[in-house]
């Protein structure tokens, strides 16, 4: 058994894999970048090394220094996590090389499978059923255009070097294949170094089911069921679920087969992932290899109650499997929520700032007993990540995966449902009331699973702003009173804050306001500032405050005691009632006199990031909608486009530049 190993990775994962090789006994050690210097897996590991600047080009893809430290420290081996060079067949034979034990798939499988192309090639020599496509080595845009053209619209490009849903776009129609494809390829070489790409018919309406496969070296390969990843947005999973709804036996069986048949076929070891793209009939067909740890093996670890992890240590300390096909067993069912630091009203465009305040749900301990079924209600939760720490731009905006198990799907959605609802985020926008509405609507409570679910649904899970209820308003208003009440002198009648008069009663206005628009309350101070009375329209409210401790608030409003924690952030409260977070800024006219909000002419950043194309001239009349620049932040492209008709009066920055948040990129006019 090796006795210390490196992570190369860092957030959730780097921490993940740390708790199991703590565990086992096995010392780790982390690596970090600048901005990485007092992150929550640098503590979690035993030693730590720095690897360089901020960018991950500079850090942790830069596989010499990784080397160079894990030799340093006295590591046997390296564990990439996902992502970076986890899949980087170079740097596992450079590891070989060194005398490091590579925790994953040897540098031949991982180069047979790399490229998507060659990919497809091998398993169609192995009579795996493949979506209709060019998966050759010819690049040329006019060649390629002319095999989507062959192929029949909507066609999907897909970097062959790619993954997580980086350099993928949909083509509808022959005329916007060169700007997709210039698009898709420089976000394949962005992000892989690689901009090769694929043409594949794109099925409608298809599910996304994924296999988890593990081999030893011992010529043991086992297929560990089945994922259900069909909820995404931008090609990449937001929801993942195990096992599959609506999964026969049979079904089950064939695509295991065929998975751990395409595993054995390249020689494979360690934890993979073979994922296919399955019709609504049940056909299915093989869409590539992932040869790591996947982002949602939580999920086949908590209905199989087997660590992945270790089995991975395990493997790549030559033991063999710890089970056969024949004792694996499914128990219940989990569900993975990927929590992001992202807007998803504006396009899921992500998020950066500080975890001003991070609260989440209680997590409860999960285990299997000697018959295979669960003694409890598991909530897992998988971060790298706590409060005060800061979401940057430089790497992926997850704040942490949310895990649950129930008995049934049934259990496990209520569990979810209740899980979300006890997150408290302050500090930048997240995804957790979208995930809310998408783990409650009825497509997902219903298993209506496809790739479109979320564009098929969008209505629902983006309904138009709704005024706030009036207990939220009460609780809003409640602590503007607190704040107030706590700053005045409560032994001089003259300057106290809670109403008093000598002669009647005061009467002021609480205005509040958020993306429905502006609420206005009238209150009415009780005589002897035990209460109020508020007024929205005709309707009257008794409020009376009954205790507030750290923000956590107890009142009555109209006979009936409710509380919420209040969190302040600036002119904004953030009200969090055990069901949803409601944000409303207050309105203090006061506070603001004098300033405008108004901006003409100003298309800003909307995040640190890099201009990569500049699609119109200083000058240039163009229509609402019309694209002006694409920058590339976070590992997307973002396109900023004209808000209106108008006219380019200057363009501030050119390809390459980099820029900072509400940095103005363009002077533009409205015509």
């Amino acid at each position: 058994m090796l006795n210390k190993i490196l992570i190369a990775n860092r957030g959730e994962i780097a921490c993940r894999v740390a708790a199991t090789a703590r565990r086992m006994g096995i010392a780790t050690v982390a690596v970090y970048s600048d901005a990485d210097a007092r992150a929550k897996h640098v503590q979690a590991c035993d030693e730590s090394v720095r690897l360089g600047p901020a960018p991950a080009k500079e850090s942790y893809l830069c596989g010499d220094k990784i080397i160079a430290a894990a030799l340093a420290t006295g590591a046997q081996g390296i564990h990439p996590g996902y992502g970076f060079l986890s899949e980087n067949a170079g740097f596992a034979q450079a590891c070989a090389d060194a005398g490091l034990v590579f925790i994953g798939p040897p540098a031949s499988a991982i180069h047979a499978m790399g490229s998507k192309s060659a990919a497809k090639a091998l398993m169609e020599k192995a009579a795996v059923p493949l979506v209709p496509g060019y998966h050759g080595e010819r690049q040329e845009s006019d060649f390629l255009r002319g095999e989507a053209d062959r192929i029949g619209y909507p066609v999907l490009l897909k970097a062959s070097a790619g993954g997580g849903g980086k350099g993928m776009r949909v083509v509808e129609r022959s005329e916007d294949f060169e700007a997709a494809l210039a698009s898709c390829k420089r976000e394949a070489i962005s992000s892989f170094g690689d901009d090769r790409v694929l043409v594949e018919k794109y099925l409608t309406r298809p599910r996304h089911i994924e296999i988890q496969v593990f081999a030893d070296t011992h010529g043991n390969c086992v297929y560990l069921f089945e994922r259900d990843c069909s909820v995404q947005r931008r090609h990449q999973k937001v929801l993942e679920e195990a096992p599959a709804p609506g999964m026969s036996a049979e079904r089950r069986a064939a695509m295991g087969e065929a998975a751990v048949a395409a595993a054995r076929a390249v020689g494979y070891v360690g934890a993979g992932t073979v994922e296919f793209i399955a019709n609504q009939d049940g056909s299915f067909y093989f869409m590539e290899m992932n040869t790591r740890l996947q982002v949602e093996h939580p999920v086949t670890e908590m209905i199989t109650g087997q660590d992945l992890v270790e089995w991975q240590l395990r493997v790549a300390s030559g033991e063999a499997l710890p089970l056969r096909q024949d004792a694996l067993r499914i128990a219940g069912h989990a569900i993975e929520a990927r929590i992001y630091a992202e807007n998803p009203e504006k396009g899921f465009l992500p998020s950066i700032g500080t975890l001003a305040r991070m609260r989440t749900a209680s997590a409860v301990e999960f285990r299997l007993n000697e018959a295979g079924a669960s003694q409890a209600a598991a909530v897992r939760i998988d971060s790298g990540v706590r409060e005060g720490d800061a979401i940057s731009p430089f790497y992926d905006p997850m704040i942490a995966k949310l895990i649950v198990w129930g008995a049934n799907r049934d259990a496990a959605l209520r569990n979810m449902a209740r899980a979300l609802a006890q997150y408290q985020i302050v500090g930048l926008a997240t995804n957790i009331g979208f995930l809310q509405r998408l783990v409650t609507g009825a497509a997902f409570s219903q298993a209506e699973l496809d790739t479109g679910l979320i564009e098929r649904h969008h209505d629902a899970l983006f309904p138009a702003p709704a005024a706030p209820p009036m207990e939220i308003l009460a609780f809003a208003a409640a602590a503007v009173l607190t704040e107030e009440s706590t700053a005045g002198n409560s032994a001089d009648p003259w300057s106290s804050t809670h109403g008093w008069r000598m002669n009647g009663k005061l009467l002021r206005t609480l205005e509040f306001a958020d993306d429905a628009g502006a609420s206005t309350l009238q209150m009415e101070y009780a005589g002897n500032g035990s209460g109020c009375t508020l007024s929205s329209g005709a309707q009257s409210h008794a409020l009376r405050i009954e205790s507030v401790r750290d923000g956590a608030f107890s009142i009555t409003l109209d006979g009936r005691l409710l509380r919420a924690d209040v969190v302040r952030e600036g002119d904004w409260l953030h009200v969090f009632d055990g069901r949803a977070q409601r944000s409303l800024r207050h309105v203090d006219p006061m506070a603001h006199a004098g300033h405008s909000e108004a901006e003409g002419g100003r298309l800003t950043a909307p995040m640190p990031g890099k201009i990569v194309a500049v699609l119109a001239q200083k000058g240039s009349s163009v229509g609402k909608g019309a694209p002006l620049l694409i920058m590339e932040a976070m590992k997307m492209e973002h396109t900023i486009a004209a808000p209106a008709d108008g006219t380019v009066e200057d363009l501030l920055y050119a390809v390459g530049d980099q820029v900072a948040e509400g940095a103005q990129l363009l002077e533009f006019k409205a015509a």
